[in-house]
This record gives structure tokens, sequence and C-alpha cells, in this order.
């Protein structure tokens, strides 16, 4: 088959094209992987401020994994100025909301008793499912509770946890991912305390999660 000239120009401008968009796609990504990360870090570094009971160390620093690698969950320790653990944090997945998965930070003091949560990623109904982020009084509902405190299902289940009106799947996603936190807690807490106390903080740690 013979190929005439204009061809051969097309295939090489083609060419030339998908080597520059991709020179300028590489470009950008280099550029703005740094930014990104800070960002991500400062928004990680907010949300633990909320979720953790009053500390004086940087929890993102001194974190450490437990379970195994590839299901390895990142935890976060709050401390005083004098070392004691003032509480833990750690991020949870819900992948059975309304519109996909959403990730919810827990933060626990000692006792295993919720400080506070904080959904950190979703994709619910504005006006319906988002009231896992902008209703505090909902929020607040889990502020002190631990796993045998109460029945951790939405009303509708029999549970002690309201609904929102119109919106049942998002709710009921969050309750039990915070339930299955406070077990997490329960079954990995000697591991977590003893991670807090080593010198190498951030190496990781065996359990279960």
């Amino acid at each position: 088959m013979k190929i005439d000239r204009e061809q051969i120009q097309m295939v090489v401008a083609l060419f030339v094209v998908a080597v520059i968009a991709a020179t300028l796609l590489g470009l950008t990504n280099i550029f703005t992987r740094g930014p990104i990360a800070q960002a991500e870090k400062e928004a990680l570094h907010r949300a633990l401020t909320q979720v953790l009971p009053a500390h004086a160390n940087d929890a993102q620093n001194d974190m450490f994994q437990v379970g195994e690698e590839k299901q390895a969950i990142r935890v976060y320790p709050g401390m005083d100025k004098t070392g004691h653990i003032s509480g833990f944090a750690w991020e949870v997945a819900a992948p059975d909301g309304y519109a996909g998965t959403i990730r919810i930070l827990v933060g626990v003091d000692p006792d295993g008793n919720i400080h506070a949560i904080r959904v950190t990623s979703h994709k619910e109904t504005p006006g319906l499912g988002d009231g896992i982020v902008n209703d505090t009084g909902w929020l607040a509902a889990f502020v002190e509770q631990d796993l045998e405190s109460r029945k951790w299902n939405v009303k509708k289940d029999g549970g002690d946890f309201d609904q929102f009106t119109g919106a049942t799947i998002t709710p009921r996603a969050v309750v039990k991912a915070v339930k299955g936190a406070l077990g997490f807690f329960n079954t990995n807490r000697e591991l977590m305390f003893a991670a807090a106390a080593e010198d190498k903080i951030g190496d990781k740690v065996g359990g279960q999660p």
C-alpha cells in the first residue's frame, strides 16, 4: 500500500502533538504534586485537631500502622507534653454509602470513648446525605460514646442514632463504620499503646484491624 506525503505528515503531526501533551501533563504533575501533598497534610492536621483530645505533639509525625501492610490502618496518637497518651485517631471507610464510599476520621480517648468524628470524604447528595458533615447535632451524638453505651444502628433499624429525612442509607453507613472503628480499638488497644510508647514511633505494628 502506497503512503503519500500527506499521510506521513499527518502521522508525524499527531506524534508531535502527543509528545507535547504528555510532556505538559508530566510537568503539571511535577509542579502540582508538592502543593497538593501540602494541602492534604494541612487538611489532615485540621481534622486531627478536631477529633483528638487536647495534645501537644504532631500526630502526623508520630503516626504508626496497625495490621498487615496491604490493609494497615494508620493511627495518629495524641500525647501531652509529658508523653502521656491523650487519645488516638484513625480513618475508617464506609463502603455502603448511598453515592459511594464515605471516609471518616474517628478520635477516641484512652478509654475508648469517642472524642469526635469527622467525615473527610464523601459523595452524598447535597441537602440530604451531607448531614453527616453539616449536622453538628447529629455528629455530637457520637461524642463520649463507646461500644457498649449505644445501640449502634439508626432508629429505623432499632438503634439510637437519628436518620435524616429522605436519607437513611448515609447515616446507617456512618454509624456502622464508627461501630467498626470502636471494635478495632478494643481489639488493638494494647498494640496501639505499645506502639505509641516506642522510641521509633512510626514503625509498622502487627495486629488485626
